[in-house]
């Protein structure tokens, strides 16, 4: 961030101007000022009269350094956030003027949540946060992006988001950044954005595919916006001779029409057989599908593997409640039925030819796991995964008694705790007449299981359950 100029009163918007510090200094003696430095314009009169009248201004070393602080004025630099909360409650108790700055927008992923959780009284004063700002610069509308956070806590999540949904905006930190969402997006068909320094010197927007995103170096901070390669692109023509900063000729795929990216799918789930296409009635009926759906928990920020997808319609009704999928079938009619019935319910699942499990080495790791195919020798390799890369949930369907037996004690053997059911619909079915009978569908078998103790709330092995819940201090 480079050095904020102060605006003068003739370019501030409405009628503040640095005579209202007296107004500015009463609100901070009732509460704590929260403000957000612009990327470009700086602060208002109205923020640079209350910094200037704080008995404390707290921020990180960036934020204080861009400001104009009175000689000698008591400052914190911001580090861990615990003990400075609690100076922070200190000081206000004494009835002291504090003001914190963070960047852009410190509602959005920032300070604002831990100090509200503290009961402190806040008065929050926002700029354009750097997601904003990044779409802005790329020219982009963003009313129907998913945005996440990498920074402080486990990457995994807003990777998986980035991989199920068709835009999404990134928060990052060194270590968890472009090069590494770049290495876990090759496969996926994406396309990324990498905004660095926004707002300040040495500014620079970069187009690149995920493996070129891997291979380069990149500075912090920045942000990335993800963006899901269209089906059919058009011939975009040419690309100019320097296309390092040039958006590229092409659109972005749809978002979900009812702009709610995370929630559950407008058309429902568990749908009937007829709303996928598939080979000898090879597809996991409705009935069975809702119960392997609540025992896998996808959601938005978890990958799931569907292992023997068959028609896809476990993976694609994962990935229609939020989740990344990666589907394996052995062959490429298989492979082809999947995508088609993918593309057809509007959801981008990975769909890798191979033979589980075999094929498996060469995934991502997944936080659960689907079962329809591959007998025993499939079930032992996704369970004797170390807990760190192997799935919290593993969710076998069979056709035959005699096999539970023996998945359970895989199962059991290797950590997880199991429970099963027999699923057997009868569905109504017309007679001549007007009457109706039922007519009873083939029992199937469905072991459910997880690793550690019970079904708790939390993923036994850890992980965040969704992208970015918790807080940063430097806000966005």
């Amino acid at each position: 961030m480079g050095r904020v100029r102060e605006l003068d009163a003739d370019e501030a918007a409405g009628p503040d101007s640095l005579a209202a510090g007296s107004a500015a200094g009463d609100l901070v003696r009732r509460s704590v000022l929260v403000t957000g430095l612009d990327h470009e314009v700086g602060l208002s009169p109205w923020a640079a009269a209350a910094v200037r009248e704080a008995d404390l201004v707290v921020g990180a070393a960036r934020h204080l350094a861009a400001v104009p602080l009175p000689p000698n004025g008591p400052r914190m630099v911001l580090g861990p956030l615990a003990p400075a909360v609690d100076r922070i409650g200190q000081e206000v108790a004494a009835g002291r003027r504090v003001v914190v700055l963070a960047s852009g927008d410190p509602g959005l992923f920032g300070i604002v949540r831990r100090l509200s959780q503290a009961g402190l009284p806040l008065h929050v004063v926002p700029a354009v946060s750097s997601i904003s700002l990044a779409f802005a610069r790329a020219g982009l509308a963003w009313d129907g992006a998913a945005v996440v956070s990498a920074h402080g806590r486990d990457l995994r999540p807003a990777l998986n988001a980035c991989r199920a949904l068709p835009l999404v905006a990134v928060l990052t930190q060194p270590g968890a950044g472009a090069t590494e969402l770049g290495a876990g997006l090759v496969g996926w068909a994406r396309r990324l954005l990498v905004a660095e320094n926004l707002g300040a010197d040495g500014e620079r927007l970069t187009w690149v595919s995920p493996d070129e995103a891997a291979h380069r170096d990149w500075a912090d901070p920045h942000v990335v916006l993800v963006l899901s390669e269209p089906a059919d692109p058009e011939p975009a023509g040419p690309e100019p001779a320097d296309s390092e900063d040039a958006s590229p000729a092409r659109a972005v795929a749809g978002v979900r029409v009812d702009n709610q990216p995370a929630a559950a799918p407008a058309g429902g789930w568990a749908l009937p057989e007829s709303a996928y296409d598939h080979r000898d009635s090879m597809i996991t009926k409705s009935e069975v599908r809702s119960w392997v759906l609540a025992s896998l928990r996808p959601r938005l920020g978890r990958l799931v593997w569907d292992l023997g997808a068959g028609s896809g319609s476990v993976g694609i009704e994962c990935a229609l409640l939020g989740a990344a999928v990666v589907a394996v079938e052995k062959d490429a009619a298989g492979c082809d039925l999947v995508r088609d019935n993918a593309s057809r319910h509007g959801v981008d699942v990975r769909v890798v030819t191979g033979t589980a499990p075999q094929v498996l080495a060469t995934l991502p790791d997944p936080d659960a796991v689907f079962v329809g195919g591959g007998g025993l020798e499939v079930v032992t390799a996704v369970a004797q995964r170390p807990a760190q890369v192997g799935p919290a949930r593993i969710v076998v369907a069979l056709a035959a008694v005699d096999r539970v037996g023996p998945v359970v004690e895989i199962l059991r053997r290797n950590g997880f705790t199991t429970d099963g059911v027999q699923l057997s619909a009868s569905r109504f079915s017309d007679l001549p007449g007007g009457s109706l009978r039922l007519s009873a569908t083939n029992p199937v078998f469905v072991v459910s299981a997880e690793r550690g103790q019970g079904w708790g709330p939390a993923d036994p092995a850890g992980r965040a359950g969704s992208a970015g819940l918790a807080h940063q201090a430097g806000g966005s």
